[in-house]
């Protein structure tokens, strides 16, 4: 059977040959998968047992349950300073799908779409799906990889169509700070384009800073889909409940194509994550206390292993490390941490050009885990 030449074209993924590679060898330390090892807050889990035991077993409308709705939007009003109300909201399976949706109504075939290089790889293969062009703007560690307003205008062409940023980021944990957001604001406005604002990090913001959404500066809102979950904020990966604020006529066509691609997202887990917002924040607050210390704890151990440095992420729960002194390419050395200390990273090749000569490291891993990884990975670079 022929599969469809836009899905051959797809780009194979970095992380999963490294998972492959790693299947061989046992008493493995992975920091490959940005997943919190944290456990869904109790409070969360007494929510969706009660919706499934309850009858909230059936359908539910294609935009997302009344009460979810309405609890990010008031989570939106009050965090992020945007102005919205229920039906600006819509909810997905996961930010993936909406970040997807959010392409599918926005993007017609040989659009182009402006991404920050290192970027989540998802993007260029959800971009390569609805026809568009994906556009590469290098982020340097010169610039702590902050994506600059300046090179994003210098890649506009008359095909332009939208601009994704992800701040705080995946893969490198930078934050764009409030005033370096304001001058892509006006680049969007004088070019009238779009922003697919990627926001699954944004509690997860260290030395006492937040993360600020561009749709909450004026005239941003008409520009911007802002896209979120409850995967990293509330521990709740396996849930799979995101969402995507816009404007109305945005919202409503990807309600239209909702119905098309999955109905609907499980209904006690929009119950669960309903109370994740209403109920108690301090597990949220803890969580993210407990990965500044293991941000600490991760870098000071990186830059005393040779060949190798690390400058301090400002959010998320990456290190996107410098390996330039090993004399490796990013492939090279996360094989060789593979074979030689079992230790499973992500090349940074495999988040775009820009990446190559770096590796990046989840430490959503326990303090004892990374302290175990960086030993294994002294004891290999070290020699």
């Amino acid at each position: 059977m022929n599969i469809s030449k836009h899905v051959e074209a797809m780009p194979a993924s970095g992380i999963r040959a490294m998972f492959d590679l790693a299947a061989k060898y046992d008493d493995v330390v992975s920091f490959c998968i940005g997943e919190p090892d944290f456990e869904t807050p109790q409070n969360v889990i007494e929510a969706g047992k009660f919706a499934l035991e309850n009858g909230y077993t059936k359908y539910v409308p294609n935009s997302g349950i009344p009460e979810l709705r309405e609890a990010i939007a008031e989570k939106m009003r009050r965090e992020n300073g945007i102005d919205v109300k229920a039906e600006n909201v819509m909810i997905n399976n996961g930010a993936c799908q909406s970040l997807m949706s959010a392409m599918q109504v926005i993007m017609d075939a040989g659009d182009e779409i402006i991404l920050p290089d290192p970027c989540f790889p998802n993007y260029i293969g959800q971009i390569m799906l609805v026809g568009a062009k994906a556009v590469m703007v290098g982020c340097l560690e010169e610039n702590a990889f902050h994506i600059k307003a300046e090179d994003i205008e210098k890649a506009i062409t008359p095909r332009t169509k939208a601009i994704v940023l992800n701040s705080p980021c995946n893969p490198t944990g930078a934050v764009l700070s409030e005033s370096e957001l304001k001058e892509i604001a006006e680049v969007v406005k004088k070019h009238d384009l779009i922003v697919i604002s990627d926001e699954p990090y944004d509690t997860i913001v260290f030395d006492g800073k937040t993360a600020c959404s561009i749709a909450s500066f004026p005239g941003m809102f008409e520009h911007t889909i802002t896209i979120n979950s409850f995967s990293k904020s509330h521990a709740m990966t396996g849930w799979r409940v995101g969402y995507a604020v816009a404007p109305k006529n945005v919202i409503d066509a990807m309600i239209l194509i909702q119905e098309s691609l999955s109905s609907s997202v499980n209904a006690a887990a929009q119950y669960a994550a309903a109370q994740a917002l209403k109920g108690q924040q301090e597990t949220t607050a803890y969580m993210t206390a407990e990965y500044e210390k293991r941000r600490n704890l991760l870098v000071k151990g990186l830059n005393e292993i040779k060949g190798i440095s690390c400058i301090v992420p400002e959010g998320a729960f990456y290190a996107f490390v410098n390996i330039k002194g090993t004399g490796l390419t990013s492939v090279e050395l996360a094989t060789k941490l593979i074979e030689e200390a079992q230790v499973v990273l992500t090349p940074g090749s495999a988040f775009g050009d820009f990446g190559e000569g770096y590796i990046r490291i989840s430490y959503a891993s326990s303090e004892e885990k990374l302290q175990e990884g960086i030993n294994r990975m002294k004891k290999v670079l070290n020699k």
